[in-house]
């Protein structure tokens, strides 16, 4: 199905449970939604499985100026991961480059008290952490999550998506335990270009997956 598109994210999470399904039932697997798009899917996974679902926060660096285009990431714990390459060729200063860690590390710390409240990230030493998200195209939010997971010691760590670009996919293998890409279509250009609804997900609906995750049996 190297074309496939979905309804929306729900349909593509319950398509990549499927592909998931070996690590389903045990009680050494969490999946981490990266919020926000990736937070529907990654409750469908989790559901499917019966294990646990949390969130793991990753804030694309803009460059200063022009926020779009990423010059790193933040991720959950305070790990940065910069492109030294990209500052470098854009002469970007040391300063500016705080200022705007700065002001992502306010907006993370602000989404995961959100999301989870007074609770702190769950414990993953020894775990097998599948990490989740809608898509990748470039993969940057990703190699972030999965370079922070790395520094709480989980036994594997898995990342899995539903649709990404091949290129993409085969990078990830060389530093994470097992990748899933649901498909790879090519021409790739976007993940929202093969999802019917794209539409973004609100901070209310990854509370209400989360608190509906909380609630929902795990198989023993």
């Amino acid at each position: 199905m190297p074309n496939k598109r979905f309804r929306d994210r729900t349909e593509a999470g319950r398509f990549l449970a499927e592909l998931l399904r070996d690590y389903g039932g045990r009680d050494d697997v969490v999946v981490l939604a990266l919020p926000r798009g990736g937070v529907p899917v990654g409750y469908e996974v989790a559901k499917a499985l019966g294990v646990p679902l949390d969130v793991f926060v990753v804030r694309k660096l803009g460059l200063p100026g022009y926020p779009e285009l990423a010059m790193g990431a933040l991720a959950s714990g305070g790990l940065v991961v910069l492109d030294p390459g990209v500052i470098e060729a854009l002469g970007i200063d040391e300063e500016s480059v705080r200022l705007v860690i700065d002001a992502e590390l306010r907006e993370l710390q602000r989404r995961e008290a959100l999301y989870r409240g007074s609770g702190g990230q769950p414990e993953l030493q020894g775990k097998t952490v599948i990490l989740v998200d809608d898509g990748l195209a470039t993969g940057s939010t990703m190699r972030a999550a999965a370079l922070a997971v790395r520094q709480l010691n989980p036994e594997r760590v898995v990342v899995a998506v539903p649709v990404a670009a091949e290129e993409t996919c085969n990078e990830f293998r060389d530093f994470v335990d097992d990748v899933v890409c649901g498909v790879t279509p090519r021409p790739f250009h976007a993940v929202g270009l093969w999802y019917d609804d794209f539409t973004q997900t609100s901070d209310e609906e990854v509370r209400e997956l989360l608190a509906g995750a909380q609630h929902a049996p795990t198989r023993g």
